[in-house]
């Protein structure tokens, strides 16, 4: 069961990696990583099964901390010497296994909370983290990248993350062809070898990643170049679009020879409509403020007529009043 958990996680380890390095070559395209794997429901099975996955081998992992413990009686509490052919490694991989748990605990919280799981609970701007002083669409996984890495302690505790994760999977690598019946004196040593290459290029790609990403956070890269912003102002265009073509929609409803309702409707909900239309506008300029697209340019004049008719209609309400209650 090890085995078979283990080769499952070693194989999503070299596909995040991977992924990851997408951010790295080409940021624009892990953007659009980043919304093909949100909330669709192949993402969200490959989540669960790794959730599984992941659980799986902890159980297990304890399960045979316990077995074997209980098999040793007293025995383990013997001091004795460093036992010839024995790995560091093998002996702690308990420990490092609960060391990349942590690491991958924090990981979870700067990304996949914010990301795929906020695409489940809501898409309301007011519920979106912020990042550059806007709310972050979940589709938009650089903006995550600088509100992770611009925190000094994040790459100190993904490298710290990164090492135990070296020794675990290398063991654990060669381990599981070993438990499978790999384990003759001429493809163990091979075995070895490879895994030692194959945890090395991975890992050292992994901590390359979190030393550029801190980089870019601190000197705003994310937040400044152009194609990235081109994406930000595509996001808050669609906002845009949509929060017209709502007003557009609820104005067509109304009876257009009823002015009584067309001032109520208005005086109630115009400002409101005013208020999110400037609330998009600043957002766009905040995370692109290089890019302008028909849509922003728009906002700004709609915003403008919208509020000055609700204020017309709340006037007319308010003159209205004396002469209704008389």
């Amino acid at each position: 069961m090890m085995a078979i958990t283990g080769a499952c996680l070693v194989l999503f380890v070299t596909f995040h990696v991977l992924m990851n390095s997408v951010a790295l070559f080409w940021p624009a395209a892990y953007n659009m990583v980043c919304e093909f794997l949100g909330a669709n429901w192949y993402a969200l099975a490959a989540s669960a099964g790794l959730a599984f996955l992941f659980i799986l081998h902890i159980v297990y992992a304890l399960w045979l901390t316990v077995q074997n413990r209980n098999a040793r009686g007293n025995d383990r509490y013997a001091v004795t010497a460093h036992t010839p052919g024995v790995e560091w490694s093998s002996k702690n991989m308990l420990v490092l296994g609960i060391v990349v748990l942590a690491f991958l605990a924090v990981h979870m919280v700067q990304f996949w909370a914010k990301m795929q799981l906020q695409e489940l609970i809501s898409h309301d701007l007011d519920a979106l983290p912020m990042v550059g002083e806007a709310p972050a669409s979940p589709a938009l996984g650089t903006l995550f990248l600088q509100l992770a890495f611009e925190q000094w302690w994040t790459p100190v505790v993904y490298i710290i993350g990164f090492v135990a994760l070296w020794f675990h999977m290398n063991h654990g690598f060669w381990s599981m062809f070993q438990t499978c019946g790999w384990n003759n004196t001429t493809w163990l040593p091979r075995l070895k070898t490879i895994a030692c290459w194959w945890t090395s290029v991975v890992v050292l790609l992994f901590i390359a990643q979190a030393i550029t990403f801190t980089v870019q956070a601190h000197s705003k890269f994310f937040l400044t170049d152009n194609a990235l912003q081109a994406q930000y102002a595509e996001f808050w265009s669609d906002k845009a679009e949509g929060l017209i073509e709502e007003f557009q929609a609820e104005t067509a409803a109304l009876d257009q020879t009823d002015m009584e309702a067309q001032i109520t409707f208005f005086a109630e909900k115009g400002q409101s409509y005013a208020d999110r239309a400037e609330a998009i506008a600043k957002y766009a300029e905040t995370q692109a403020p290089d890019v302008k697209t028909p849509q922003l340019s728009q906002l700004s004049q709609f915003a403008s007529f919208v509020s000055s008719q609700a204020k017309r209609a709340e006037s007319m309400k308010q003159t209205q009043t004396p002469e209704n209650n008389q």
